[in-house]
């Protein structure tokens, strides 16, 4: 069993050590640029479609639960009567 312990010890530290480091670009001072111009924009729409859309799904998540909620607590509060 220690074998079998050394052995995957010594494979994921191979496999760690020995991949070339991936050089990414730096995005950040881009992002900076687009969030910071003045367009008229509200910050949280001005990633684009993507943003655009899931504030509006968020929307549409949100009116559907209070009118869920109110139509719960209305029911709740006028139950039915029993004939």
């Amino acid at each position: 069993m220690f074998r079998h312990l050394r052995t995957l010890h010594q494979v994921t530290r191979r496999t760690i050590t020995s991949s070339t480091p991936r050089q990414l670009e730096n995005k950040v001072p881009a992002k900076q640029k687009l969030y910071q111009e003045d367009n008229g924009m509200p910050v949280h729409l001005k990633g684009g479609a993507r943003d655009a859309l899931l504030y509006r799904a968020t929307m549409a998540l949100t009116v559907f639960g209070c009118g869920y909620v109110v139509y719960t607590l209305i029911n709740a509060a006028m139950p039915k009567k029993k004939e």
